[in-house]
């Protein structure tokens, strides 16, 4: 898949033992995270669409360590070599990979599965109630297009 501008993907390797597993989720050396802001976390039940938002000055890192979701980005910035294109990526238990959303990069995520999907992210600037930098576009804006439906094969 072509990345979207700015967008980084790491594999995530657990450790597995007789005693469970280990795995790092993202390290100050990984050089992905400009700034820590703020970590985070939130459940979501199955089907639901969380979409989309963006935001103008901070970054967002997302990792699903339980449940899966199918997790979408659209470039956003007119002045990106990648401006109006679309990732799609299948995070979750089944695919344990962080994935970092640079600022004017839309996201959302809907939920796989019959189980709620947990999401932990991590972004370069802390949440401010008084001024949040985060704008809400409609899960099914005809700009984006994206059709959510699970497609069968």
């Amino acid at each position: 898949m072509d990345l979207i501008a700015g967008v980084e993907v790491k594999k995530l390797i657990k450790h597995v033992d007789d005693r469970g597993f280990f795995m790092e989720i993202l390290r100050d050396d990984d050089k992905l995270l400009d700034r820590f802001g703020q970590a985070s976390m939130s459940l979501t039940y199955p089907g639901v669409i969380k979409a989309f938002h963006y935001h103008n000055i901070q970054d967002d890192h997302w990792f699903f360590p339980s449940g899966n979701a199918q997790v979408v980005l659209y470039d956003m910035r007119e002045d990106s070599p990648t401006y109006k294109k679309t990732n799609v990526f299948y995070m979750g238990e089944h695919n344990p990979i962080l994935v970092k959303i640079p600022k004017g990069v839309a996201h959302g995520y809907r939920v796989l599965g019959s189980e709620p999907a947990v999401i932990i992210y991590f972004t370069t600037e802390s949440y401010k109630r008084e001024e949040p930098d985060e704008f809400r576009i409609p899960w099914d804006d005809p700009e984006i297009g994206f059709d959510w439906t699970t497609q069968n094969r």
